[in-house]
């Protein structure tokens, strides 16, 4: 998903981590100049102590990092469920490293010495992937409070819709007159900003 403008894009934070304070100072500038904000650490440790804002974000990462290495932060981040996209670098010709890292879900992975283009098109891509994330998380936070807006009630009637009962059958499976089920659906319906069937199964299929 592209962001929605220009504006939401410079809002977007770039984090790199690298134990070489020269490279971390020539890529912060080179990002910089592009608008993004950027935050840099030396370490792995550091990073994962920082508190990460609700906004586009991916981090640069090099592979080897004293202590805990870039493919370690890469799995730790993965377990904290954590799908901040990561641009790999490396100064060696690491076949097997960057596979390992690509299955992981990495965008690109980077050998040094590379181009600011090849970098910054990079970046571009993971940004817009974790913005899309960011999007698709909203949405599903928004479905799920909405169905826990729901009455016991009105979350049995919904289920049993969902399954294909009609009213008079789902007025039969709970022992309540088919109009109360009439208006436990309308309510539900509502509640959950639907106007039709197959809008309400898409949406609670994706929750």
């Amino acid at each position: 998903m592209p962001f929605a403008s220009d504006r939401e894009r410079r809002k977007s934070i770039v984090f790199i981590v690298d134990d070489d304070a020269s490279v971390r100072e020539a890529l912060s500038s080179l990002m910089r100049a592009i608008g993004w904000q950027v935050q840099t650490f030396s370490t792995a440790a550091e990073f994962l102590a920082h508190t990460r804002p609700n906004v586009p974000a991916c981090l640069v990462l090099d592979v080897r990092l004293p202590v805990t290495s870039g493919l370690e932060l890469q799995r730790i981040l993965a377990e904290r469920s954590d799908a901040l996209p990561i641009v790999f670098m490396t100064g060696h010709g690491e076949v097997p490293v960057s596979v390992k890292a690509m299955k992981a879900g990495a965008v690109e992975f980077l050998l040094k010495p590379f181009s600011d283009a090849e970098l910054l098109n990079a970046i571009e891509l993971a940004l817009e992937r974790d913005a899309a994330g960011i999007h698709e998380r909203t949405e599903l936070a928004d479905i799920r409070e909405r169905m826990a807006s729901l009455s016991a009630r009105e979350h049995e009637v919904m289920m049993l819709v969902l399954k294909g009962l009609l009213n008079k059958q789902a007025a039969a499976e709970l022992g309540i007159a088919e109009d109360t089920v009439k208006a436990h659906r309308h309510n539900l319906m509502k509640k959950m900003g639907v106007r039709s069937l197959p809008e309400l199964v898409r949406m609670v299929e994706r929750a």
